[in-house]
């Protein structure tokens, strides 16, 4: 009886202890778990963070640095340091073409100008004149329109023996005339020769240029954009400094031959009413 008890009492006593056991153990043993999901999932969070943050923009940089560097070995400061010889005449004559052009514009409008303004002065202080002599000396000495009135007098003098009086005014008026449109058309030509020869100028840079990319691509023996983007960058950029030089060169042109048509006809008109002049005059 007394062992039944204690059997009884031993089995109590093994339940209520195995009971505290079990609580501690299963709240002491998840708290590794815990520690091992925790580390793994904490350590990698902020590289994972800045490792992708980071890598764009030092990838940007870079892509920017590339850029730039990409974009420098295939402009014109390029082509005149490094550039052939044949490519380096070219662009210099396209250079010495555009300078000319631009030299005899401003050099033939000065004088078309000058030109235009001693027309004016003709008509108020040569036609308002008492005498013929008084009108040529109020003109100025470098006066195209003294020059021809000046002539006119002197033919008025007296003709030749084969040409009459009337007619030898009328040639020596024409001479005068066709000096002073002589000088005016000075260097005009030029403008329109640079207007039809500089465009195949930077074609022939632009030839060039390709063959230079066809060479470099011989020597390599195989097709790479850097030897093909530097000789056709600067054939097209020949071929755009051609069409530069020569637009500017055809307009002006243009421009100056209408301004030349216009101050004929004021020479014109003046030498003709001279003429009548100086023969009613004679008569």
């Amino acid at each position: 009886m007394n062992f039944k008890k204690l059997t009884i009492a031993a089995a109590i006593v093994a339940m209520t202890s195995l009971s505290a056991v079990a609580p501690v153990y299963a709240q002491a043993a998840p708290a590794p778990a815990a520690d091992a999901n925790a580390a793994p999932a904490a350590a990698p969070a902020p590289d994972a963070a800045a490792a992708p943050a980071a890598a764009p923009a030092e990838g940007s940089a870079a892509a920017k640095v590339n850029a730039a560097d990409a974009s420098t070995p295939y402009g014109l400061q390029h082509m005149v340091e490094n550039g052939d010889w044949i490519s380096r005449v070219i662009l210099g004559v396209l250079v010495i073409m555009s300078a000319g052009t631009w030299y005899i514009f401003f050099t033939k409008w000065i004088e078309q100008q000058r030109i235009m303004n001693q027309a004016a002065q003709v008509e108020k202080k040569f036609w308002t004149s008492a005498t013929l002599n008084e009108g040529v000396d109020k003109l100025p000495k470098n006066s195209v329109f003294r020059g021809i009135a000046e002539a006119g007098l002197k033919a008025s003098t007296g003709g030749t023996t084969l040409v009459g009086l009337s007619d030898w005014i009328g040639m020596t008026l024409t001479r005068q005339l066709e000096d002073a449109n002589a000088r005016m058309q000075g260097g005009i030509a030029f403008l329109g020769s640079v207007g039809s020869v500089s465009p195949f100028v930077g074609l022939l840079g632009t030839v060039i240029g390709i063959l230079n990319a066809l060479i470099g691509i011989g020597v390599a023996g195989q097709m790479s954009i850097d030897k093909v983007a530097g000789p056709v960058g600067e054939a097209l950029q020949m071929t755009a400094i051609g069409l530069f030089v020569a637009v500017p060169a055809v307009l002006l042109y243009n421009y100056l031959v209408r301004r030349n048509k216009v101050i004929t006809e004021k020479l014109r008109a003046f030498a003709g009413d001279l003429q009548a002049y100086l023969i009613s005059k004679s008569k």
